[in-house]
């Protein structure tokens, strides 16, 4: 899962940062003010925003308003301080979705992560895709160079559509052992060697050679 926390409090951030990486698979960019959270959350994918509302040079609540009206769609967490109603309200009303006040025990911000990443909060995506030659058709899950026309398992789907939707990223084995098999599944990383391999056989097929590169000992990205 990742993860973007924003939080000027250094002794916090540090622990924060810490434990989330400890206590699950976790990937985490932290950040100290509110122009850089703005920042990051336009130019990466995260699946959770973690927004302090008191940071410098822009705060918290200002950051959440300014993404939501400019159409950004993930989850965002709110961390604060102040737990009058009143202050909650504004939040909320500002566009996060969840609110966890100060001081909070890491159990806690877990079971919301966790809870946040349980609702779907992806945007609609285009049913056709095309790079260069290659044609994604996520409908009826196969991909084709405009000719000939191959159809995916499941899991190959899966995988293609993952590393497309995060082109040029790496995904480590983990994340992507995630995203489609859930981390508690009795799954080998063995296997996801495997789906690249017969995905990359696919691709050969029509003419999509070299797409999907091999990092070594960290995971696999799609390079387009």
């Amino acid at each position: 899962m990742n993860i973007l926390l924003a939080e000027d409090d250094l002794q916090l951030g540090e622990l924060v940062e810490f434990m989330l990486k400890k206590k699950g698979s976790y990937n985490i960019d932290w950040v100290m003010d509110g122009e850089d959270a703005y920042d990051y959350a336009k130019a990466s994918h995260y699946d959770i925003l973690i927004l302090d509302w008191m940071m410098p040079n822009e705060d918290g609540v200002s950051v959440c308003r300014r993404l939501r009206s400019s159409g950004y769609s993930g989850a965002i967490l709110m961390l604060t301080a102040k737990d009058a109603v009143g202050d909650r309200i504004i939040g909320l009303d500002a566009g996060a979705d969840d609110y966890l006040v100060k001081p909070f025990e890491i159990d806690e911000l877990l079971a919301r992560l966790r809870a946040l990443s349980r609702r779907n909060y992806a945007p609609i995506l285009e049913e056709k895709l095309s790079i260069h030659e290659m044609h994604l058709n996520r409908l009826s899950q196969t991909i084709s160079n405009g000719a000939e026309e191959i159809q995916l398992s499941p899991r190959e789907f899966q995988m293609l559509d993952l590393l497309v939707q995060n082109r040029g990223q790496v995904l480590p084995r983990e994340v992507i052992l995630d995203r489609i098999w859930g981390l508690d599944a009795d799954v080998s990383m063995k296997i996801i060697d495997a789906t690249i391999k017969l995905l990359r056989k696919k691709l050969d097929l029509i003419g999509q050679q070299g797409f999907l590169q091999s990092i070594r000992g960290v995971g696999y990205k799609f390079e387009s």
